[in-house]
């Protein structure tokens, strides 16, 4: 790591930033003892933001959300409160109910004909009884999101070559074809317009972004400098082909074989020499994910300080996320120094696994904590499909190859 003065410096930051406010018991102090994932961050960030021409600031990336939405620490209820730590027979686990798919499933998750209004009691106690590995293995099936802590170790970005390369290229003039959704893939898209690419975010009318009819004010935030377009994977796959042979970086977060099955995966689109195939997922298997259940199966928590509750508790919101986006745009920026040509893929959970293993401090300092701030006043983005007409054109000024 370089550029860290002092564990003093770090730790007054890390309360600054908010981060400190995110991390902690509810009714507790907040919890200073991952002052070294800030430190990280803004390496990766000064590093990615070195190559691409633009200053990036990592605490107003990893503190935005909460800052917008008035978030604060929740214990071992996650930040946006989707998301809660349980304890297993044999250890810690994670489990989220963001989706209403996710809360259907808890009946058959249970084995019960109903669930009360509020899941979470019936769930710890079905928690307590089982070892971790049945807890994963089960909502796996039914494709509830959920890890065990510290089940996944640190690993870089995997990368694979796949077609020609160009000589190095500025980002400024390149076309960028983000289908990513939520907070990690989009945040990557949203950097590289900063830098000068022009970024269209591609959403299915069937499906589009979760975060769009959600807080408008961070859908705004993360999407604000992107073309909307919107095209049906199913019913128009061609016409969204088209748009993926004419790119030079493709942001994509799908399953695995979720977009190969339509004739859309990077081994489906025709060549174009230099470009970079990004994909960012929760995991190396076919597993759901979000930004909190990711930071927790990577190991990424913070430590509970009230004698009555020993424990992990979240560290930040939804913090996955952000980190693997800043760390999916230094590895494009850095593929693009060497002439693209390559698939990479971003494993949330691997990243998090990565800053899970910094140096940890006590957590018991006492400096202030600062609530998460939002961030600066973002353009609104575009509504859905209002750019379809100049995103054709540009595929027709692109020269679309054969498809």
């Amino acid at each position: 790591m370089v550029g860290v003065s002092s564990a003093w410096s770090w730790e007054a930051r890390w309360g600054s930033s908010g981060l400190a406010c995110l991390t902690g018991l509810s009714d507790g102090p907040p919890d200073f003892s991952r002052a070294s994932v800030l430190a990280r961050a803004e390496h990766v960030a000064a590093a990615a933001g070195h190559r691409m021409g633009i200053a990036i600031e990592a605490a107003s990336l990893l503190t935005g959300r909460a800052g917008l939405l008035g978030l604060t620490r929740g214990g071992r209820i996650s930040a946006g409160g989707a998301t809660r730590l349980l304890a297993a027979r044999d250890g810690w686990c994670a489990i989220t109910l963001s989706r209403s798919d996710d809360v259907a499933a808890v009946r058959a998750l249970l084995r019960v004909d109903e669930v009360p209004v509020d899941p979470w009691p019936a769930l710890g106690r079905w928690a307590a009884t089982h070892p971790v590995s049945a807890i994963t293995e089960r909502t796996g099936l039914l494709d509830i999101p959920a890890a065990g802590l510290g089940e996944v170790a640190a690993a870089s970005p995997r990368i694979r070559r796949m077609g020609s390369r160009t000589d190095g290229r500025e980002l400024a003039g390149l076309l960028v074809a983000d289908l990513s959704s939520m907070w990690a893939g989009p945040l990557c898209g949203q950097l590289l317009a900063r830098a000068g690419a022009t970024v269209v975010k591609v959403e299915s009318p069937r499906r589009p972004d979760g975060t769009r009819y959600g807080n408008r004010a961070f859908y705004d935030w993360i999407n604000g400098e992107k073309l909307s377009y919107c095209v049906d994977f199913d019913a128009q796959p061609d016409e969204l082909r088209e748009l993926l042979a004419v790119a030079d970086i493709v942001i994509e977060g799908s399953r695995p074989g979720g977009l190969a099955r339509r004739g859309l995966g990077p081994d489906h689109v025709a060549a174009r020499p230099g470009r970079i195939w990004l994909r960012i997922n929760g995991y190396d298997d076919p597993r759901p994910a979000f930004g909190d259940d990711a930071a927790v199966a990577g190991g990424l928590v913070g430590t509970a300080v009230d004698a009555g509750l020993k424990g992990p508790v979240f560290c930040g919101d939804a913090i996955a996320d952000p980190l693997a986006g800043l760390d999916a745009t230094l590895a494009v920026a850095e593929s693009l120094g060497r002439g693209g040509g390559e698939l990479i893929h971003v494993s949330m959970a691997a990243v998090a696994a990565t800053y899970a293993a910094l140096p940890t401090e006590e957590s018991d300092a006492e400096y202030p904590a600062t609530p998460p701030q939002p961030p600066p006043a973002s353009r609104p983005a575009a509504e859905l499909g209002a750019d379809n007409a100049a995103v054709r054109r540009l595929v027709v000024e692109r020269g679309c190859p054969p498809c």
